[in-house]
């Protein structure tokens, strides 16, 4: 690694308008943030989806490691490979592996085995999380780092207008032998992206978030 160097934090992004206008803005923008499942297969091209992906590696790691892989899916051989290994760990959670509490959580949204999107949604990204530095270093809060990135993929997909699903088959071990990812990548998470369908419908009852009272404490 290069010595510890600083240099003057020349490159501030200033908004336009005021902090608390420029939080609402973007707040409001993320307020229309919703889990898709009806996606449109109309085509995002790479660039867009390149950008994201760059916005993401723009998180901050540990020890600035950066310990992410996003592979981006959009061939449609894979996508079904994908799709149909996902439904078969699905049913197998749905048919018993999900305790009662947690489908009955699920089932005001909808949600079963079915995974059409997968194949539908003209992007699937899917995030690993690296356990170790391609050349065998050390990486650093992991899962904090990943999550961080993952959550900067959402924003800037929901800013670009795109809809996004956070999905987790679980196991997703699958994933890295379909994508032939070497060991030191483990998947974290599998985001369908793309336009959400002109029919498309969401769970009124994931409308409801947590007031602000019930989220933050002033100390």
């Amino acid at each position: 690694m290069e010595p510890y160097a600083p240099v003057p934090f020349y490159d501030r992004y200033v908004p336009r308008a005021p902090p608390l206008a420029a939080a609402e803005a973007f707040r409001e923008v993320m307020r229309k943030r919703r889990s898709v499942r009806d996606f449109s297969n109309r085509d995002v091209p790479l660039e867009v989806i390149a950008s994201l992906v760059a916005t993401a590696g723009g998180a901050p790691s540990g020890a600035n490691r950066q310990p992410w892989r996003f592979v981006c899916v959009r061939d449609p051989t894979v996508k079904r490979r994908i799709r149909l290994a996902a439904e078969e760990e699905e049913r197998a959670f749905y048919a018993g592996r999900a305790g009662e509490r947690w489908l009955a959580d699920l089932a005001p949204l909808g949600t079963d085995a079915d995974k059409a999107f997968l194949e539908i949604a003209p992007w699937l990204v899917v995030v690993f999380r690296l356990a170790a530095g391609d050349e065998g270093e050390a990486v650093y809060y992991t899962q904090e780092s990943v999550g961080i990135a993952v959550g900067m993929f959402l924003c800037a997909a929901q800013h670009a207008g795109l809809a996004t699903l956070t999905h987790t088959p679980a196991p997703m071990k699958f994933l890295a032998t379909l994508l032939s990812r070497p060991e030191n990548e483990r998947p974290f998470l599998l985001i369908p992206v793309g336009w959400a369908a002109d029919a498309c419908t969401v769970p009124r009852a994931a409308l409801r978030k947590k007031p602000l009272d019930e989220i933050m404490v002033v100390v």
